[in-house]
């Protein structure tokens, strides 16, 4: 026994030896990794990384928060109606309430009272100036209610003015054939301008219907929609697109047209299916470098494509993208923010709300990842609704930078001159987003969020003027 534990011994005290100067080059090693990590951490934080601030993110503007107040909508679904036909379209009983022009909040989705601008001007700031109320009727420095509906915003650097276009529908509603979605015969786009995006005075009619011509594009018959205007700085020229269609919508391109001017008269050019694909929703996007691109619903509104336009913008050039393969997306209303694309859509139902979904790019052509929905309201129903609403442009306000208006129309299908604007604030903050369909590099997307108000206005400062 005495020779066994003898013989151990040595061998035991080997190990030991070993293990300690492994630990001991294990130790130095480490310290040297945490030394080096120390003395990197430092260098990025001095140099103010990006990547840094992607995880402590930077506290929003106190502007901010204001806005991002979200306010509650307190209303009573009433019981099922037996004798109302079957919303197929519908995802939530609230989107039934909007459908069914008999229900007993009509009156919340579209209220009687009107937003008159001109009546509060040269007030304290402590009344209603400058405030949005959306789903409300808003009137025109003339009294009349606005027609510029599924347009866009145009801020012109030549006169320092903001022009807003957007279809005019102020005639009767019908259905065409007795069947199919509502209309109203085509009478032009609209256009309004004004200094603080709140007061806003007609200009006119910039592209008018043709009321003869039953062969003619703009034949009063036909569709007129989604009117989208930019500005050429190389032909000194504005440029609008549209969608245009037939009565039965089986035609699905796009119009072009343009003018020496913002407020028209704009000059009919045809119409076209863009690189030889059905063209119905569409929106335009002119780039920081003034390359403009054309974003349209197509494929039987089963894939989005975008493509530039050529220097002129009157035409498209050779290359297209097909994104959203198979997602039915519809109402594109793109922006951009710290060299990121984002574009919101809806989804195809009709005239009946949808979810809104952003989606995020870091190049225009490349991948684009669907975050998910950007709505934040106290009332689910009205998350999952888009406030009532489907969207139609994104206007940045470049001296708050991450701060945009989001505009959206909520659609009177009974009563399409009816149908209200609904602006709200878009934010885009720091923290971040896991797309829901990502590639390998599963990249974290800076939040958008679309605050729900019933009353807001837009931060002190935010006017160039």
């Amino acid at each position: 026994m005495r020779m066994k534990n003898l013989y151990k011994k040595p061998i035991t005290n080997l190990r030991c030896s070993s293990w300690s100067r492994y630990c001991s080059i294990s130790l130095v090693i480490l310290w040297t990794l945490l030394i080096l990590g120390c003395i990197l951490l430092l260098h990025l934080y001095s140099n103010n990384n990006t990547s840094l601030n992607i995880i402590h993110p930077p506290p929003l503007p106190s502007h901010f928060h204001q806005l991002q107040h979200v306010e509650k909508e307190n209303f009573q679904i009433p019981p099922p109606n037996k004798k109302r036909s079957p919303q197929s379209k519908s995802i939530t009983p609230l989107v039934d309430e909007f459908l069914d022009q008999d229900s007993s909040l009509r009156h919340v989705f579209f209220p009687h009272k009107t937003i008159d601008p001109m009546k509060t001007i040269g007030k304290g700031k402590n009344d209603s100036y400058n405030y949005y109320y959306p789903g409300k009727i808003w009137l025109d420095t003339d009294g009349n209610p606005i027609q510029a509906h599924g347009g866009c915003i145009l801020y012109d650097e030549n006169s320092s003015t903001y022009y807003w276009y957007g279809e005019y529908k102020d005639g009767p509603t019908y259905l065409h054939n007795n069947k199919g979605p509502a209309r109203v015969d085509i009478i032009g786009v609209g256009c309004y301008s004004s200094k603080d995006l709140w007061t806003w005075k007609k200009e006119g009619i910039a592209l008018a219907a043709e009321k003869t011509d039953k062969t003619h594009d703009l034949h009063k018959s036909n569709v007129l929609e989604r009117p989208k205007v930019i500005y050429n700085e190389k032909t000194r020229k504005y440029v609008m697109w549209m969608h245009i269609d037939n009565a039965n919508y089986a035609k699905a391109t796009v119009g072009i047209a343009f003018s020496d001017t913002p407020t028209g008269p704009f000059k009919y050019l045809g119409s076209q299916r863009p690189h030889r694909y059905q063209s119905r929703d569409m929106t335009l996007f002119k780039d920081e470098d003034n390359v403009a691109y054309l974003i349209y619903s197509s494929e039987e509104n089963n894939v989005m494509h975008i493509g530039p336009l050529t220097e002129d913008y009157l035409n498209v050039t050779s290359v297209m993208k097909r994104i959203f393969v198979g997602q039915r997306r519809e109402a594109p209303a793109m922006f951009k923010h710290k060299g990121t694309y984002y574009m919101v859509t809806s989804g195809c139902t009709g005239w009946a709300p949808n979810e809104a979904l952003v989606h995020s790019a870091e190049t225009i052509l490349g991948t684009w990842e669907t975050i998910g929905n950007p709505c934040v309201a106290g009332n689910k129903m009205f998350r999952v609704s888009t406030f009532l609403a489907q969207s139609t442009f994104v206007l940045p306000l470049t001296r708050f930078p991450g701060l945009f208006i989001f505009m959206a129309d909520r659609w009177n299908p009974s009563e399409l001159r009816d149908s209200r604007y609904v602006w709200l604030p878009l934010i885009v903050d720091g923290h971040e987003d896991q797309a829901f369909q990502y590639g390998f590099d599963n990249k974290l997307w800076p939040r958008v969020s679309i605050y729900w108000h019933k009353k807001w206005k837009l931060p002190l400062g935010w006017n160039t003027f």
